[in-house]
Formats: C-alpha cells, sequence, structure tokens
C-alpha cells in the first residue's frame, strides 16, 4: 500500500487540541457576554452559537445540531478520502484538508457534547462587531482560503495525452 497524506493527520489533531484548550481557558475564565479587552480592536468574549457561521439557523428548533454534525462527518469523510489520495508529504493541500478538518471536528466536538460551539474571540472596529469566532472558525477559514489559493496557482494542469 502506498504511503499517503494520511500521515499529516497530525496537523488535524493539533488544531483540535490547541482549540478545545482555548475554549476551555474561555469557558472557565471568562463570563458569557462580558467582553475582556485584549488589543484595540480585539476582545475574549464568551459566547455559544446554537447555528452554523454567523449563528445561521441558530433558532430552527435544535434540529440544527444534528444537520451540522452530520455535514461535518459527512465532509471530513470526503476530505480523508482526498487526503489518502495525496502523496505522503506536506503541501499546501493537504495543510488546507488538515486545517479544516480538525475545525470541523473541534466544532463538531462541542456540538455532540455540549448542543452548540463555544466561541470567544470578538473582533470589531469602532461599534461594529464581527461574528464572535474560535480557533477551530479560524482553521476552517484558512484551509478554505489555501484550498482555494492551491487550486488557483499550484495545481498541476493535466497534460493531454
Amino acid at each position: 500500500m502506498a504511503s499517503t497524506a494520511l500521515k499529516t493527520l497530525w496537523i488535524a489533531v493539533l488544531v483540535i487540541v490547541i482549540d478545545h484548550i482555548t475554549k476551555y481557558l474561555a469557558v472557565t475564565h471568562l463570563t458569557f457576554g462580558e467582553p475582556v479587552p485584549v488589543i484595540d480592536h480585539l476582545n475574549w468574549t464568551l459566547a455559544y452559537n446554537y447555528g452554523a457561521a454567523f449563528s445561521f439557523l441558530a433558532d430552527s428548533g435544535g434540529w440544527q445540531r444534528w444537520f451540522f454534525v452530520g455535514l461535518a462527518f459527512v465532509m471530513t469523510a470526503f476530505m480523508l478520502w482526498w487526503l489518502k489520495k495525496l502523496p505522503a508529504k506536506l503541501t499546501t493541500e493537504s495543510l488546507a484538508l488538515n486545517l479544516v478538518i480538525g475545525g470541523a471536528i473541534g466544532n463538531v466536538i462541542d456540538r455532540i457534547l455540549e448542543g452548540r460551539v463555544t466561541d470567544f474571540i470578538d473582533f470589531y472596529i469602532g461599534t461594529w462587531h464581527y461574528a464572535t469566532f474560535n480557533i477551530a472558525d479560524i482553521a476552517i477559514s484558512l484551509g478554505a482560503i489555501l484550498l482555494i489559493v492551491h487550486e488557483l496557482f499550484f495545481r498541476k494542469e493535466s497534460s493531454p495525452t
């Protein structure tokens, strides 16, 4: 059996660990809804998200919890299959997939255990606040951006045979 990029899954595991350590610190050291200034334009503010990004479907009665869990499992399975097809080296593509997998699993653990996702990073400019987010969200977003960059700039064109 050929060696695959599944060997790079340590990156996804690292994302999950960092995500949950920071969420634990947020829950144990912050008070819900009370911002703690960090630097200009950044607070730590404990918040809970029952929906998806930007609280999408947050007030939908609870069915969304299991929908998002299922979706995360399907997408993770697809990305694991994708990683298995890649060579056993760290590339932009394998890094991106691992970031998305780690972020997705980090948030799905919250959904399964708590029924919500713990967020605490509160970026703002003046009175405008971006949606509060967490390390898993950063990993998912960065991974998605890296996948787009990889597809646009690093994907080798298939030559006609």
